[in-house]
């Protein structure tokens, strides 16, 4: 697969029935952290450091606009309670495409008003079943 821009992607998080709700429409930006826990284990006979590999984790930042419309954002994440499928397909819900999909807690979910007037909010995911997180592609 060539460079690809992020334009199209498709996002989509469950809500706290489990039912899966593509919110793509009100996600402004989004980070994603796959983390490496790195075990240092020099011996007094090295010069340098010697780690080997430990646990994995992952977390995940949203940024949207605030959208109060029923299978929508505000109703996907103003109950904070449950495991939540993160499912994200970089170029949109084609085949081929590389995708993610980890299950998380919900940690934070802050709502804010800008002198402007907008409303937006942010979201901030947890790794919650200890399945290392994996990069796949859409069948």
């Amino acid at each position: 697969m060539a460079k690809q821009t992020g334009l199209g992607d498709y996002l989509a998080v469950d809500d706290s029935g489990g039912t899966v709700r593509d919110i793509s429409n009100d996600i402004g930006d989004y980070g994603i952290n796959i983390a490496q826990e790195l075990i240092e284990t020099t011996g007094l006979d090295k010069s340098a450091r010697e780690r080997i590999t430990g646990m994995s984790d992952g977390d995940v930042s949203l940024n949207g606009y605030f959208n109060a419309t029923s299978n929508k954002s505000h109703d996907v994440f103003k109950t904070r309670t449950g495991t939540r499928t993160f499912d994200l397909r970089v170029g949109g819900n084609t085949s081929s495409n590389p995708k993610l999909a980890m299950e998380m807690q919900i940690a934070s979910y802050n709502i804010t008003r800008g002198s402007d007037g907008s409303l937006t909010w942010a979201v901030t995911l947890n790794l919650a079943d200890g399945t290392v997180p994996t990069w796949s592609t859409v069948a």
